[in-house]
């Protein structure tokens, strides 16, 4: 919290499309999409238009014996998406509740079904899946985890296939084990497709998914596809699952910051037949007891109907191109000696920083605001997730100011 003082905030007064504007009217690129989540830009005309709308015919009514038609509209075009492979939706209000309700699917499910010895999780290395308890425990960062390390769940932690690695193999083997030897004791593994994202921007091939999919079938136990970060575009596809399957889905499809283009708290749990049909039951007991007052808010689903509309109209081919904006414009990187490992996964781009020095995330973080970008780097790791508004002539101002930044902060 000290940091506060050698980092202030910045107090924003407005934004529109990337930029944000801060009380003093100077204004900043958003290169992280503020945490990811406002990937149509900022102030979006539509999904403002369309909240105030429905903020005039319904604001809020609970699910509980209700429902409403933005939220089964919002739950039809998502299952869709997945080809009916995942048709039953659970709303909730962030990600770290998506995984909450994840993780309480599958162990009760798996409970229900007579397994009951199957009470633990499985996580890579260096996964970030949120900050409650659960989301915590299923989580390996320390960072976050130590204060809390006695509340946390015991989880099983298996190697990361982090291309900069060259460990795939050894990552598929390392999970094959575990599933030899303890499966019987697990009910899921949660993995983030793609990229992990909060662990510095990790990224692993779409083989390795597959052969995971494969893994966790013979052995019986629930994966769970974390695409709150993930998903929406941001890997190159709506759901960055789609680069592994059309057909072979996982259990359970998290999504949570985009889905409502980053105008109101949302999250969904996309959950198979098998799980849903375990809770289908007269006893109340095997109910799937959990709710969040806010679930399914009128309002964000209605932002996140609008989103969908975007992707409907050809969104997707919209974000390749940028993608390839981006790879064009930091091209040069591959031969600056000060950085290693520029990766790429559709409009996530990250390099890390050789001898970054101490405090190298907050001082790239202050030079960044001199030039007019908004940056959060992961440690040594500085990455960029703009949002669906990236042109050309900005791919490149990002380029000249974060590489202006490399130079006033290694000099």
């Amino acid at each position: 919290m000290a940091r506060l003082q050698s980092c202030p905030p910045l107090a924003i007064r407005s934004g529109h499309d990337g930029w944000l504007v801060d009380e003093s009217g100077r204004r900043y690129f958003d290169s992280v999409s503020s945490w990811w989540v406002n990937i149509l830009g900022h102030t979006n005309r539509r999904i403002t238009e369309a909240i105030v709308n429905q903020a005039n015919e319904l604001s809020h009514v609970m699910l509980g014996g209700c429902t409403h038609e933005p939220a089964v509209k919002l739950a039809e075009r998502l299952s869709l998406r997945t080809g009916k492979h995942l048709g039953h939706v659970f709303f909730a209000s962030d990600g770290s509740s998506a995984v909450e309700i994840a993780l309480k699917q599958c162990f009760h499910a798996k409970a229900i079904q007579g397994q009951t010895a199957r009470t633990r999780f499985a996580c890579l290395r260096n996964s970030y899946h949120g900050e409650t308890i659960g989301a915590l425990s299923v989580t390996d960062v320390p960072l976050f985890q130590d204060s809390y390390r006695p509340l946390l769940n015991d989880t099983f932690i298996i190697d990361s296939p982090d291309t900069r690695l060259d460990n795939e193999d050894a990552a598929l083997k390392a999970l094959a084990d575990l599933l030899e030897k303890q499966g019987h004791q697990l009910c899921a593994l949660i993995i983030e497709p793609r990229v992990q994202c909060g662990g510095g921007m990790s990224m692993h091939s779409s083989d390795y998914l597959r052969r995971v999919r494969e893994l966790t079938r013979q052995y019986d136990v629930y994966l769970i596809a974390d695409e709150i970060a993930v998903g929406c575009g941001r890997t190159g596809t709506f759901f960055a699952w789609e680069q592994v399957s059309q057909t072979d889905w996982p259990d359970a499809v998290l999504l949570s910051k985009g889905i409502s283009g980053g105008n109101l708290p949302l999250s969904v749990v996309l959950s198979s037949d098998e799980i849903f049909e375990s809770f289908l039951s007269d006893d109340f007991t095997r109910g799937f007891l959990h709710s969040h007052s806010y679930t399914g808010n009128p309002l964000a689903c209605a932002a996140a109907n609008v989103v969908l509309d975007y992707f409907d109209e050809g969104l997707t081919d919209i974000i390749n191109q940028q993608s390839k904006y981006l790879s064009q414009a930091f091209g040069r990187f591959e031969s600056d000696s000060r950085i290693s490992a520029i990766r790429q996964s559709g409009m996530i781009l990250a390099f890390d920083v050789k001898n970054a020095g101490e405090n190298f995330a907050e001082r790239f973080h202050l030079q960044g605001r001199t030039q007019e970008i908004l940056t959060r780097p992961i440690g040594n790791t500085v990455y960029l997730m703009p949002p669906y508004v990236l042109t050309q002539d900005i791919a490149y101002f990002l380029a000249d100011a974060i590489s202006f930044c490399l130079d006033k902060v290694l000099d």
